[in-house]
């Protein structure tokens, strides 16, 4: 089966079989195109096996399609086998070229040499590229001035085609590109491109004069003087164009310094030490300007890169000077009033000028100095106390002002600082003054005996102790060695008597001069054991070694004795006074039985009831409980006989706040029937009368169950005070 592809009125191709006449065979086609996607594209006339196009066709959406051609007898069998048929998509310049983006970006340094890369421009075409018409072509059409870029044809690199770059005059380029397929002559597209110089340090900075003027006031530091302008042609804010300024002549001693703003590019001219107008008046600097970059080498060298700044002073009031601030001084402690201290005296240093100076405290916490205004001389006024406040580790600090009398005045501040010097003032003294030892030398270890001084070292340790010279014969019996810097030790020559004996000690410090003192010593030489001690028998013997002394010990007896008889003199008062209270109880008892009862007011037993019943047994169950028959007889009433107390039954205790009322309740009932035990139905429990009543206990009226079992006959016996209980309960 043969095919054969026709140009004519939609008609592609037309196939033929070999195999039967003509009006014998049926043709058809599968593929893309027919039945698979996009259908209906093809078709075929059964008969004379034409092909025919349906549809415009896409080469960019699909360059070929691939069929299958069969033929069929009438009967519907197959005459041969199937033929391919491929149709194959002619493409046409349908499409322009695109550039990728609409706008191309490039740097380039100013200066660069000719050839340089900027950036490369791109474009697409979606024609056959085997074809021309994706055969593409790049072409600058403007670029606002001079031809200084240029761009490859076929790959559309831009560069540089000549010097001359600047940015300083034209910053920025923008470029018209070109592109157009059918290798030029066909279809056409257009973009930008945006080319950025970058600066280089080509432009030296310059001042913009050649000579500044410029004023400062003396004795003032850390302030501005003013501002030198400069002017650079570079990028602004890059290190091409950053001024830095530098001090070439004029300041050999440092007053001035320059710093650049950052804003500005200028120089700030200021003062960091202070101007005297009396030594110089008028400064003249020599300052030089260059970038924080490196100048090209081919770049102009700067016209004005150096400038002469004139600094005039301004002559001001300035503050006194204290030729030594702060003063040190030292002064011994305890110094007399009018002791000179120092002389803290200041100068003027405004010398074309004179004026007079005038000194006063400012700081003097203890008032303990006195300035001479006219000569700032320092002296003691009064005695400083050791112990203020305001000396801290032995010196004291005052603050002294010195003013000049100008208008308006200044004033200068100094510090004087002056060491209290210690002084020895003060002799040792035994700590403690008493001790005891064994009246056998053999026997313990002596006294060891301490001092103390209130003066700091060096006036203080090591102490000198010395039996007293004015009594030799001490010598004889007692002999003194040192231990260490502060104590020593009194050991016995030989065995002498128990008792009390006092020494007279020499106490020496070693300050410079020394100081002495004599002291007496209280020495109790006693019996002692093996171990070295005292033995009990000598305790009278060592209360005289706590150093009292005879007279002291007659006062304190006579106190004793005062003492005792100021308290038999409140003794008898209070006995006097309770007399007549009685008096006065008894006369109102005549008038109501109940006052007798309540005012008797001897709760517990009385002073010789020993064995009150304790009412917290009661609130308190448990704790009785716990404190039961191991701790003692039963508490009793003294009014019940011993032989007629019944033991109780162990009860128990409640176990919840509802058994507690039961409690109580059982308990009062027991104790009103029982004797032995005082009664619970009464707040005020008058237990026991007292020894030798006659009339029994009145706590029965209470505790009884019933009048029927006591007899009152004998209240008529009681006198007359007892006459309305008589007729309350006695027999009718």
């Amino acid at each position: 089966m043969d095919a054969a592809l026709l140009l004519a009125l939609g008609l592609l191709a037309q196939i033929k079989s070999d195999k039967q006449q003509a009006g014998g065979v049926i043709y058809s086609i599968q593929g893309p195109g027919v039945d698979e996607e996009p259908q209906g594209v093809f078709s075929i006339d059964k008969f004379t096996g034409r092909v025919f196009l349906n549809a415009l066709l896409d080469r960019e959406k699909t360059d070929r399609f691939r069929l299958r051609a069969f033929a069929l007898d009438l009967g519907g069998s197959t005459l041969e086998e199937p033929t391919d048929l491929e149709i194959v998509v002619v493409d046409q310049n349908d499409n322009r070229p695109v550039f990728r983006q609409e706008v191309f970006t490039g740097q380039v340094l100013e200066g660069a040499v000719p050839g340089t890369l900027v950036t490369r421009a791109e474009a697409t075409d979606a024609d056959d590229p085997e074809t021309d018409n994706a055969a593409l072509r790049y072409s600058i059409l403007e670029q606002g001035g001079p031809q200084l870029f240029s761009i490859d044809a076929l790959s559309g690199d831009i560069r540089t085609v000549q010097v001359g770059l600047d940015r300083e005059v034209v910053a920025v380029y923008n470029l018209t590109l070109q592109v157009a397929d059918m290798s030029g002559d066909g279809l056409t597209a257009t973009a930008s491109a945006v080319i950025t110089l970058q600066d280089v340090n080509d432009n030296a900075p310059e001042f913009t004069g050649e000579e500044f003027f410029l004023e400062a006031a003396e004795a003032v530091s850390g302030v501005d003087v003013g501002r030198l302008e400069v002017e650079d042609r570079d990028l602004p804010g890059s290190p091409n164009w950053a001024a830095r300024f530098t001090i070439l002549e004029g300041d050999p001693q440092g007053h001035f310094a320059i710093r650049t703003d950052p804003r500005t590019n200028e120089g700030v001219l200021s003062v960091v030490k202070p101007l005297d107008y009396e030594s110089c008046e008028r400064y003249t600097l020599k300052v030089a300007v260059q970038n924080e970059a490196p100048l090209q080498a081919a770049a102009p060298r700067a016209e004005r890169g150096q400038a002469r700044v004139s600094v005039q002073v301004r002559d001001v009031n300035e503050p006194p000077v204290f030729r030594e601030n702060p003063l040190r001084a030292s002064l011994a402690e305890g110094a007399a009033p009018g002791t000179p201290v120092a002389t803290f005296s200041a100068r003027d240093p405004d010398t074309r000028r004179p004026q007079r100076l005038s000194y006063s405290k400012d700081y003097d916490p203890e008032d303990w100095l006195h300035v001479d205004g006219a000569t700032g001389q320092v002296q003691t006024q009064r005695v400083l106390s050791p112990a203020s406040p305001f000396l801290k580790d032995g010196w004291y600090r005052a603050v002294i002002l010195a003013q000049d009398d100008a208008s308006p005045p200044s004033t200068a501040t100094g510090t004087l600082s002056i060491e209290i010097l210690e002084v020895n003032d003060h002799a040792p003294e035994l700590s403690p003054p008493w001790g005891s030892l064994c009246s056998a030398p053999d026997q313990g270890s002596g006294l060891l005996l301490g001092a103390t001084d209130e003066d700091l070292p060096p006036h203080g340790a090591p102490f000198h102790f010395q039996l007293s010279p004015r009594v030799p014969e001490l010598a004889r019996n007692w002999s003194l060695s040192p231990v260490n810097v502060s104590h020593a030790r009194l050991q016995l020559r030989h065995q002498v008597q128990e008792g009390l004996y006092r020494l007279s000690l020499l106490l020496r410090d070693s300050g410079q001069p020394p100081q002495q003192r004599e002291q007496p010593l209280n020495v109790t030489v006693c019996r002692c054991g093996q171990d070295g001690t005292c033995l009990p028998g000598a305790a009278a013997l060592r209360a005289g070694g706590a150093g009292i002394s005879l007279g002291a010990l007659v006062i304190v007896l006579a106190s004793v004795i005062l003492l005792l008889l100021l308290a038999l003199l409140v003794a008898l008062l209070a006995r006097s006074r309770q007399q007549s209270w009685d008096k006065g109880l008894l006369h109102g008892l005549q008038d109501d039985l109940r006052d007798n009862i309540l005012n008797y007011d001897e709760q517990g037993g009385g002073e010789e009831d020993q064995d009150a019943y304790d009412m917290d047994q009661l609130r308190h169950p448990e704790e009785l409980a716990a404190l039961s028959a191991p701790l003692g007889r039963p508490l009793m009433r003294r009014d019940a006989p011993f032989g007629r107390a019944r033991p109780q039954a162990p009860r128990a205790l409640p176990t919840s706040p509802t058994d507690i009322a039961d409690f109580i309740l059982d308990g009062l009932e027991a104790a009103d029937s029982d004797p032995s035990v005082p009664p619970y139905d009464t707040a005020l429990i008058y237990d026991y009368e007292g020894d030798g009543s006659v009339a029994g206990t009145l706590s029965s009226i209470l505790s009884s169950l019933g009048d029927e079992d006591q007899d009152y006959s004998c209240l008529q016996d009681w006198g007359p005070r007892f006459a309305r209980l008589a007729d309350l309960y006695g027999p009718p």
